[in-house]
């Protein structure tokens, strides 16, 4: 996604894909590992302030990759040579994930109660998906001509139907399959995608708003007898450092760069939650 005709940036796709892969696995060790040393260190009477506020920081800087996945997402959809296979891809690792990461962040084999990102990912994706063919599909109705007849419109109404439908389905989806992330996920690809080519910083308010919104309403929806809204709101807007994403995406310049193997890219994910969570059981 370039914002400009003029691609200035000097940051490839791989260059950005890089820098969400390391901010993910920090944003992980603290979230797993680090987590385990200030509960062990508390249990000792030690004094963890200093602690929970490395902790924080840790999780802030995490908040940059998911936002850059994407946006990457997006890239990868518009360029995929074949959009079934690369949805397929992130079906497979999706299901691989699933274990890793309720080991990591659950300690159980199977936890119902959460899903990896590769599924958030993945309704993203399918949605625009569904968002492209029924686009094309209305397109080709428009100069068939058909003599407008009945059966010409009714076909005409149903891809309007489901195309508009798509976005709504994906959200419910999302939450209620709880994958990382929520409908916030799943609205901020369609963002991205929805904008792509547009000023900059309208691509910035636009991610900024589903990134509070989105955050704020799942969280109310999951919480409001629990915590007071107020409290809610200033919670989710924790989910603001990922707009630091946007310095590394305002360099982008349109190149894929010199990528690693998909297979690193993909199995990277499972792998590092495994390795993270037998460092924590060792703690």
């Amino acid at each position: 996604m370039v914002f400009y005709e003029e691609k200035k940036g000097f940051f490839s796709s791989a260059v950005l894909k890089n820098i969400a892969y390391v901010t993910m696995f920090i944003d992980h060790f603290f979230a797993v590992v680090f987590t385990k040393i200030i509960q062990r260190l508390f249990l000792t009477g030690y004094e963890t302030n200093r602690l929970q506020i490395c902790y924080n920081a840790g999780r802030a800087i995490g908040r940059t990759s998911f936002v850059l996945f994407c946006y990457l997402a997006v890239e990868s959809f518009m360029h995929t040579r074949s959009r079934k296979n690369y949805l397929l891809r992130l079906g497979g690792f999706a299901l691989i994930s699933e274990i890793p990461f309720d080991l990591a962040f659950s300690e159980q084999v199977i936890h119902p109660g959460s899903q990896n990102v590769f599924f958030t990912l993945l309704i993203g994706v399918f949605v625009l998906t569904v968002w492209e063919w029924t686009g094309k599909s209305i397109r080709m109705l428009e100069k068939s001509g058909s003599s407008r007849t009945g059966g010409w419109q009714m076909s005409r109404f149903i891809f309007w139907t489901v195309r508009f439908m798509s976005v709504p389905a994906g959200c419910v989806a999302a939450y209620y399959l709880k994958t990382d992330y929520r409908y916030m996920g799943v609205l901020l690809i369609f963002v991205f995608y929805l904008l792509r080519g547009n000023h900059f910083c309208v691509v910035l308010t636009a991610a900024a708003a589903v990134m509070f919104f989105g955050t704020w309403s799942t969280n109310c929806l999951r919480y409001a007898t629990q915590y007071d809204i107020s409290y809610l709101m200033r919670f989710s807007a924790r989910e603001l450092y990922g707009l630091f994403s946007f310095i590394p995406i305002y360099c982008y310049n349109g190149s894929k760069g010199r990528q690693l193997p998909k297979a690193f890219y993909y199995g990277f994910y499972p792998v590092h939650l495994l390795v993270l969570h037998c460092i924590a059981r060792m703690l």
